[in-house]
């Protein structure tokens, strides 16, 4: 599939910005898209509901920007920079397994006015790395 990296089944978007803790943010626009990759989506498995922050909450990196809730366990989305949430994914109030079958496409979570810098994040080669030490 072009556009991406295979790591043992978990595609990797290329030209995306990729925190360790597995959540992606797309840096070609403002405000930026976040979301989480798909080694974490499958990690989770079904995600049944998401707990998505308020529009205007300021966050900062390596804090939990919202939690989603999958039949194994619950789990906190970290901010992968400082910023203000823009805007939320309203779709995935009714449809929370958009996050499982489209963890790059409609299964984003927020939109973030990016504060600061984003020191730190990987490229997709350099997730797919790490990824290749985790699975």
């Amino acid at each position: 599939m072009s556009g991406f990296i295979d790591v043992g089944g978990n595609k990797v978007k290329l030209g995306l910005k990729y925190a360790e803790t597995h959540e992606w943010i797309d840096l070609s626009s403002s405000p930026a898209t976040v979301g989480i990759s798909d080694f974490a989506q499958r990690s989770l498995r079904e995600v049944v509901y998401v707990d998505l922050p308020k529009v205007g909450q300021s966050v900062k990196k390596g804090t939990p920007l919202c939690t989603l809730e999958s039949i194994k366990a619950v789990a906190e989305v970290y901010s992968p920079v400082d910023g203000v949430v823009a805007s939320v994914n309203t779709e995935l109030e009714a449809s929370p397994e958009l996050v499982n079958n489209e963890p790059y496409g409609r299964g984003w979570l927020v939109k973030l006015y990016v504060k600061g810098g984003t020191e730190g994040l990987l490229a997709a080669e350099g997730y797919a790395e790490a990824l290749k030490k985790q699975t």
